[in-house]
């Protein structure tokens, strides 16, 4: 069945990407989510040894909760950053932001490695330290929409999902980066040891690796796609406005779809450690495995989801795994109060799915919007959602366990989520292999041109 975008001509566009340059277009999307993650992870496992050498001494707890804060604060400013790099980026290319954003996250992460604590520096240290995370939010603001637009745009058409969804591939492997890197200062490193200079190690470990990225993508051309607008005299003038003004209808389905990610993710891969351990009764060491082998699973899976909607189409596999995820997410959460070999069905269980929907959301999204928008579409609704949901998953849990008394609240809570999402892919036409210049970002073109063919 031909949808409405795939009929849109551009057959230079189209031209066939072989492997090698897919392979490129994959390492250039997928490392700056990659330093991202692996920054991530590192501080927040690192959290009470940075509340030691950046706040006082005096009150340990309202150190950590400080450097939580910050946590806290450099997610709050994705948003800003979106609103910055994904215009941006519709009017000047993928290539020049996916750059930007990356120098900046690792020149931020070099300079954190490198920043004296509160007993070297008194006050500057916690104020510097804030000024750094606000840096790298910003950037990561950009990163996201920069990335999954470069990716979608420069995947053969048969082949896109599958290239989009290293990005996610990308964001895993950070993380688990970050967490061994963390696992083995801990054993090889004492308290005064990682306290004094251990601590520094994954931010300075970090900062190469994004010079490699900004080595790759300074390299890497950019997509056919934007290429196909400046030639035709159709990169837009004011994106956001335009995405505001005419998309707002894909902004909200977009939104839809990647709230139905971003819950779950970080239900499953974050807050699933701690309400093990704290309602659960298990171990910390047998939660961190788990959430070690759910992201282990993933890796494999994600690329396979996003090669199955390839082959099968974007619908038939989000719907699968929305609907699947608003059936058993309660069950689940039942299953795991029977022990723990219930709590590991459940949690491999809500992890299958959980790769379905990462290794088709980003792509569906990404051929929802024109070519004119796109960026500016997927920064937006990526990191609002993120802000307004993703951060506050770990928060609402615990509010509302301890509000209500019951330890099954995650299970309706994820299927508030799932339903969202089936809503709007329901709402959604499929795009497996349509053509991502749409109608709209040609004839922009042909209006532009048409006062000077008229005079000539």
């Amino acid at each position: 069945m031909r949808t409405r975008n795939s009929a849109a001509p551009a057959p230079d566009v189209e031209a066939a990407t072989d492997v090698a340059a897919l392979r490129r277009s994959v390492a250039a999307g997928a490392v700056g989510v990659f330093v991202h993650w692996f920054d991530w992870a590192a501080y927040a496992y690192l959290a009470g040894t940075v509340a030691t050498v950046f706040f006082p001494a005096r009150d340990s707890t309202t150190g950590l909760l400080a450097v939580f804060g910050v946590f806290a604060v450099s997610f709050g400013i994705r948003p800003i950053g979106a609103l910055v790099f994904g215009p941006l980026g519709d009017r000047i290319g993928r290539k020049r932001t996916l750059s930007l954003v990356i120098f900046l996250m690792s020149g931020a992460t070099l300079t954190i490695g490198l920043l004296p604590g509160y007993a070297s520096i008194g006050t500057a240290a916690p104020v510097l330290l804030v000024v750094l995370r606000l840096i790298q939010g910003f950037a990561a603001g950009g990163e996201f929409g920069s990335a999954a637009s470069f990716l979608a745009e420069s995947a053969p058409r048969r082949r896109r999902a599958f290239g989009v969804s290293w990005l996610e591939v990308g964001s895993l492997l950070g993380f688990l980066a970050g967490s061994f890197v963390f696992l083995l200062l801990s054993a090889g490193l004492d308290e005064q040891q990682l306290t004094a200079w251990g601590w520094r190690i994954p931010f300075l470990v970090a900062a190469p690796l994004g010079v490699i990225g900004f080595v790759i993508r300074s390299k890497i051309e950019d997509t056919p796609e934007y290429r196909a607008l400046q030639a035709g005299d159709a990169v837009p003038r004011s994106p956001a406005r335009e995405l505001l003004r005419s998309h707002r209808r894909q902004l909200l389905q977009a939104a839809g779809l990647m709230a139905a990610m971003h819950v779950p993710f970080y239900a499953v891969l974050t807050y699933l450690v701690t309400y093990e351990t704290d309602h659960l009764g298990h171990s910390a060491g047998s939660a961190a495995l788990l959430s070690t082998v759910i992201s282990l699973l993933g890796l494999v899976l994600v690329p396979v989801f996003g090669a199955l909607s390839d082959r099968v189409g974007r619908k038939p596999v989000f719907v699968g795994a929305t609907a699947t995820l608003l059936v058993v997410a309660t069950p689940a959460f039942l299953l795991m109060r029977t022990g723990l070999a219930g709590t590991w069905i459940a949690g491999l269980l809500l992890g299958v799915v959980l790769a379905a929907i990462l290794g088709t959301y980003a792509v569906w999204s990404a051929e929802t919007f024109p070519t004119r928008t796109r960026q500016s579409g997927l920064s937006i609704a990526y990191n609002l959602t993120a802000a307004l949901f993703a951060g506050t998953v770990p928060y609402l849990m615990t509010v509302l366990i301890s509000a209500t008394g019951s330890t099954l609240v995650p299970g309706p809570y994820l299927m508030v989520f799932a339903a969202a999402g089936l809503v709007a892919a329901l709402s959604l036409r499929e795009t497996a292999g349509c053509a991502l210049l749409h109608p709209e970002d040609v004839a922009e073109g042909a209006a532009r041109r048409a006062p000077v063919d008229s005079a000539a």
